[in-house]
């Protein structure tokens, strides 16, 4: 797993993609903000940001994850656009940050909605009712689909971060429904074979 990173990262920071390249990524060599850099993404986050979202969570962020927010930027690349970890004043969904709506989803209600398990927190909200949510409790950013139009509303997928990111530079993962993704349990009535990837 600790292959995909490097180059996944480095992709990630190429010249029209998410960031930007060389020694300094927010920065060229004179210190001025870098050329390359998409000028509608937020700034990197900040290591205090990190630690914050760790500490409300309860769980460290995978390796990945935290290296796109400290790299390339603090919110909005990715399938669609991932979450601020902080109110950047840009946001991503209807929460101005991960914190607030991690906050929302693992409330527990009386509604017939779950909340999510510990460790699982929103990533992107893909509109029409549906979330993208990571699981740091496993190193390598398990992908849960949050979906209130299908009768399991949230389950894991057989993505990682690094394969769902993959997925979106390749042109095979798309901001729309999971099914094929989705690991139902064996009790739910929309059960059917996932697809690995």
């Amino acid at each position: 797993m600790g292959s995909w990173h490097p180059p996944l990262v480095r992709v990630l920071l190429e010249p029209g993609r998410l960031g930007a390249t060389g020694h300094d990524r927010r920065r060229d060599c004179r210190g001025r903000p870098h050329p390359c850099r998409r000028p509608d993404l937020p700034p990197p986050t900040t290591p205090e940001d990190v630690t914050a979202v760790e500490r409300a969570v309860g769980r460290p962020m995978p390796q990945l994850l935290r290296r796109l927010y400290l790299e390339v930027a603090n919110g909005g690349f990715g399938v669609w656009e991932c979450l601020s970890l902080t109110d950047t004043g840009n946001w991503f969904s209807e929460e101005r940050d991960m914190i607030e709506a991690h906050r929302l989803f693992s409330a527990r209600d009386d509604s017939d909605i779950p909340a999510t398990p510990k460790g699982v927190v929103p990533l992107m909200d893909r509109g029409c009712c549906m979330w993208t949510m990571i699981d740091l409790s496993t190193p390598e950013g398990r992908v849960w689909d949050w979906d209130a139009n299908d009768c399991c509303v949230l389950v894991p997928t057989t993505l990682t971060l690094a394969r769902w990111l993959t997925g979106w530079l390749e042109g095979w993962t798309d901001p729309g429904p999971y099914s094929r993704f989705r690991i139902h349990a064996d009790g739910c009535p929309d059960r059917q074979p996932s697809v690995s990837s």
